[in-house]
C-alpha cells in the first residue's frame, strides 16, 4: 500500500459508459399532476411543473449509463449524472470495503416526490426530500485541480421553486474522504425555501450501529412529533414498545420502519459502525451549519425485508444516515432571500478499527473508553501522518504518549490501566504537524431532560395577536405545509388591523407567486401607506421593493423604476433593486447608467450570478471586450452552468469553433437551460439575444416557439403598424402544432408570453398552457 500512495500523486476523474442492470419505468404522464394537499415527507407533495411516473418494470435489462468516476490511492467513486448525480458507489480500496451501500442494480420503487425512487449509494436531497430530480438527469462538468484534486459538478434548477444547486464531488490525493461543496443560488427576485440533506445509504446486518455523538440523548421523528431517548429508548416510539430499555442505536433492535433525528449535537460527525468487518462511515461537518444527523430504517422485520426486495436483487438491507444543511429534522425548510448564494461543505469518509467513535475530524476519528480499570485509545487517520503524537490525560496529568505513524492503513490502539480513575476528568488529544487532529473529552455525567414534541399550529380565530398570525402563515408558507394554507392567517391579521405592514407585505407576495401582480400591488401600497405616514424615509424599504416587482411583472418600467430607486434607499433592498434599476436601464439601451448600477448591486453581493451576467452583457454592448472577456471567465469559474456568461462568451469569441459546440453540449438540449437563460436575457431587454439563445434549442417545446414570437415581437416594436410580422405568426403557429407533452408551464414570466400568443390568433393550445 506504501508503493502505491508514492506512486499516485494526483487524484483522477474520467467518464465512462458503464452498464447496470436495471428495472424499466413507465413513461410519464403527459398531462400535469396537480397535487396540491398530498402530504410527502411531512411537507407538501406538489410535483407541477414535473412529470409523474406511476408505474414500474417487473423486467431487469442491461442499461448503459454515462458515470463519472473519481480515483485516488484510497478511494474509488462513481457518480451518475443521469440519476440526479447522485453517488452510486463509494469504494475503499485498502481493505475492499463499499463504504456506502452499493446497490449493484437499479431497481426503482413508487416513493419518490415524482414517482421513481432507488436506494443505495448518497442520493443529495434538495430543496426537498427526496429531490424532484433524484431519477432524473442533471447537468455536469469535471475538472482537475491544480493541488492534484480531481471533481465533477453537478448542476441542476428546481423547476418548482427557480432555486439553483451546485454539488461538487472531490478526491484530494493522499486523502480517504469525499469532500463534498454545495453551492445553493436563488436566481428569482422572491424568497424561496429549501432544505438539504445528504443522504447516504449504509449496508446493516447484525454487527452494525448507527455511531451518534456522546452528548445525543433525545431523538425526533419527522416534524419533531414524538420523541425518544437515546440510545436506550425507554417507551413508545413509531408505536412500538421499548419500554424494558433497547439499544435503537442498533439496527437488528429495531423491527418497524422508524426514522430518529438528533434533537442537538455540539459534534460535527455521524456515522455508522460494522463490528463484524471492523469498518464504516463518517461525515464531518460544521455543527453550527450541518446539525442533520438522521437514521432511517424499513425495519428489521418481515415488512423490511419485503422493502429490501423490492428495492434490491440481492445487496440486503440498508439504514439510510443521513446528514442535514441548514435544518435539523424534515421538514425544516431554510429560507433562501432573492439572489442569495449559501455555500458549505461536508466530508465522507471510511474508517476502520475504532468502532464507537467519540469524536471526528476531517482528518481523524478517536475511541476513548474506560471500565473503571483501564483506559482505551484507538485512533484512525484520513491522511498519512508519520510523527503523530497521541497524548492521553486524566486530571491534568498526562499518563500516556506516543509518537507514531497515522494513515488510513495504520491505525493506533493503545490501553493505559487507570484505576479508580473519573471518566471526565480524562481527554485524548492527537497531534499531527503541529495541530491538533482530533480532541475528546468525556461528556459529563447525567442525562438531560426531554425535550417537548411540537404542536400543532391553532386555528387563525383562536391566535391572539397580529404577530404571531403573520408568523403561523409565515411558517406555513416556509414549511411547505400540505394541509394548511397561509391564506387564513394572513387575512385574520388583515381584518383586525388592515394596514398591518408586515402581513401586507407577506399577503402581498403569496399573491405575486401566484401570478396575482395586480393584486398583490394593492397590498403593498397598504403596506406603503402606514410605513411611510410619519416617517417617509422608512428604516426597512421591503414595501418599495416588493411595489417595485408588482410593477415591473405588470410591465410598468417607469413606475417600477422609481420604486426600485426608493428601496435602494434601505441597506437591505440594494442588491436586488440595483439588480432591477441596471436591467431597465439595460432595456432602455441606458448601459453606462446600467453598468453603474449593477456594480452597485454586485458591492451587495459578488456571487450574484445573475448580475455577473448583466454586467458582462453591458461590457460587451459598451465595447470593453477584453475587460468582458476577462469577467466572463471569473464567472465560469464561479459557476461553470452560468449559460448567460457562457453564451457572452460565445459572443466575444465569434468565429472560435468549438465554443458554441461546448456551451450547447453543457447546456444538453435540455429547453428549461435555454428558456432560463433567454428569461435572463430578456429582463435586460436583449431580446436579440434572447431569441438567438432559443434558436439553439433542437427540442419541440412550444415555450420555445412562444417565447421566440414574443421576443421578436419585442424587437420589431413600433415596426409593424398593422397586424403580425409573417415571422412571429410561423412562430406561433409552431408553437401550437407542437406536442402538448410535457409542457407544463409555471414561471411568472410565462404569463405575459401565454397571454401574448393568446392576444395574437386562434391560439387554444397557449390558452391551455
Amino acid at each position: 500500500m506504501k508503493e502505491e500512495e508514492a506512486a499516485m500523486s494526483e487524484a483522477r476523474v474520467w467518464i465512462e459508459k458503464t452498464v447496470i442492470p436495471t428495472y424499466g419505468t413507465g413513461e410519464a404522464e403527459k398531462a400535469p399532476i396537480f397535487l396540491d394537499k398530498r402530504v410527502y415527507q411531512g411537507s407538501s407533495g406538489k410535483v407541477y411543473p414535473y412529470p409523474t411516473v406511476e408505474s414500474i418494470s417487473d423486467e431487469k435489462t442491461d442499461k448503459e449509463y454515462t458515470a463519472v468516476y473519481l480515483e485516488n490511492e484510497y478511494l474509488k467513486v462513481m457518480v451518475l449524472p443521469q440519476l440526479g448525480g447522485r453517488i452510486q458507489r463509494a469504494y475503499d480500496k485498502t481493505n475492499g470495503y463499499d463504504f456506502v451501500y452499493y446497490n449493484k442494480v437499479i431497481k426503482p420503487a413508487l416513493v419518490g416526490l415524482t414517482g421513481p425512487w432507488i436506494s443505495g449509494g448518497i442520493e443529495f436531497n434538495w430543496p426537498q426530500h427526496h429531490r424532484p430530480t433524484t431519477f432524473l438527469p442533471v447537468d455536469f462538468e469535471t475538472a482537475q485541480g491544480e493541488d492534484g484534486s480531481c471533481s465533477v459538478l453537478c448542476h441542476d434548477v428546481d423547476q418548482m421553486y427557480g432555486t439553483k444547486c451546485i454539488t461538487k464531488i472531490t478526491l484530494y490525493p493522499g486523502k480517504a474522504y469525499i469532500e463534498i461543496t454545495g453551492q445553493l443560488y436563488n436566481r428569482t427576485s422572491l424568497p424561496q425555501t429549501f432544505l438539504w440533506w445528504a443522504n447516504p445509504a449504509v449496508p446493516v446486518n447484525d454487527d452494525t450501529q448507527s455511531i451518534f455523538p456522546p452528548d445525543v440523548h433525545a431523538v425526533m421523528d419527522h416534524g419533531k412529533r414524538d420523541v425518544s431517548r437515546f440510545p436506550i429508548a425507554t417507551g413508545v416510539y413509531y408505536k412500538k414498545d421499548y419500554s424494558e430499555g433497547v439499544d435503537i442505536s442498533r439496527y437488528k433492535n429495531i423491527p418497524v420502519p422508524t426514522s430518529y433525528m438528533a434533537e442537538k449535537s455540539k459534534y460535527d460527525f455521524v456515522g455508522g459502525y460494522d463490528y463484524g468487518k471492523e469498518a464504516g462511515i463518517l461525515h464531518v461537518a460544521d455543527h453550527h451549519i450541518s446539525p442533520g444527523k438522521k437514521q432511517w430504517t424499513w425495519g428489521n422485520g418481515d415488512f423490511g425485508r419485503a422493502w429490501d426486495r423490492n428495492l434490491t436483487d440481492e445487496d440486503g438491507p440498508y439504514v439510510e444516515l443521513m446528514t442535514g444543511v441548514y435544518t435539523d429534522n424534515q421538514p425544516d425548510f431554510t429560507w433562501l432571500k432573492p439572489f442569495e448564494e449559501k455555500t458549505f461543505r461536508q466530508y465522507f469518509m471510511p474508517y476502520k478499527a475504532v468502532g464507537q467513535v467519540k469524536n471526528a475530524t476531517v482528518d481523524a476519528a478517536v475511541n476513548l473508553s474506560y471500565d473503571g480499570e483501564e483506559a482505551a485509545v484507538i485512533v484512525y487517520a484520513s491522511g498519512v501522518h508519520e510523527r503523530a503524537r497521541v497524548v492521553l490525560q486524566a486530571a491534568g496529568r498526562t499518563v500516556l504518549e506516543e509518537e507514531v505513524r497515522l494513515s488510513p492503513t495504520d491505525v493506533y490502539r493503545g490501553k493505559v490501566s487507570l484505576p479508580g480513575q473519573r471518566e471526565e476528568d480524562l481527554q485524548v488529544s492527537v497531534y499531527g504537524e503541529g495541530r491538533c487532529l482530533v480532541a475528546y473529552r468525556p461528556e459529563p455525567a447525567g442525562i438531560p431532560r426531554m425535550p417537548e414534541p411540537a404542536k400543532a399550529v391553532k386555528a387563525p380565530e383562536e391566535i391572539h395577536t397580529c404577530e404571531e398570525l403573520y408568523l403561523a402563515g409565515q411558517h406555513i408558507e416556509q414549511y411547505r405545509h400540505a394541509t394548511y394554507l397561509p391564506d387564513p392567517y394572513y387575512l385574520e391579521g388583515l381584518k383586525r388591523d388592515p394596514g398591518d405592514i408586515r402581513i401586507n407585505n407577506a399577503y402581498g407576495q403569496l399573491l405575486m407567486r401566484r401570478g396575482s401582480f395586480r393584486q398583490g400591488e394593492k397590498y403593498f401600497r397598504r403596506a406603503l401607506e402606514r410605513l411611510v405616514e410619519r416617517n417617509p424615509n422608512p428604516y426597512n424599504s421591503e414595501s418599495y421593493y416588493l411595489l417595485g416587482l408588482s410593477l415591473w411583472y405588470q410591465d410598468r418600467k417607469d413606475e417600477a423604476y422609481d420604486a426600485f430607486y426608493k428601496a435602494a434607499w434601505s441597506n437591505e433592498q440594494q442588491e436586488m433593486s440595483y439588480y432591477y434599476l441596471a436591467a431597465i436601464d439595460a432595456g432602455r439601451g441606458s448601459f453606462a447608467q446600467a453598468l453603474a448600477h449593477v456594480e452597485r448591486a454586485l458591492v451587495k453581493n459578488a456571487h450574484n450570478v445573475k448580475a455577473r451576467g448583466l454586467r458582462a452583457y453591458l461590457m460587451r454592448k459598451l465595447g470593453r471586450r477584453q475587460e468582458a472577456l476577462r469577467w466572463v471567465q471569473e464567472n465560469l469559474l464561479l459557476d461553470p452552468f452560468d449559460f448567460l456568461s457562457g453564451n457572452e462568451q460565445v459572443l466575444l469569441n465569434q468565429g472560435e469553433e468549438g465554443r458554441r459546440e461546448e456551451l450547447n453540449r453543457r447546456m444538453r438540449n435540455f429547453p428549461e437551460n435555454y428558456l432560463m437563460t433567454a428569461r435572463d436575457y430578456g429582463e435586460m431587454g436583449a431580446y436579440e439575444e434572447a431569441e438567438a439563445v432559443l434558436c439553439e434549442c433542437r427540442a419541440e417545446h412550444p415555450l420555445l416557439y412562444y417565447y421566440r414570437a414574443y421576443y421578436l415581437e419585442r424587437m420589431q416594436d413600433g415596426a409593424v403598424e398593422k397586424g403580425m410580422s409573417e415571422d412571429i405568426f410561423s412562430l406561433l403557429r409552431q408553437g401550437e402544432e407542437c406536442a402538448p407533452d410535457y409542457c407544463f408551464p409555471n414561471k411568472l414570466e410565462d404569463i405575459p408570453v401565454l397571454r401574448f400568443a393568446i392576444g395574437r390568433g386562434c391560439m387554444a393550445k397557449a390558452g391551455y398552457y
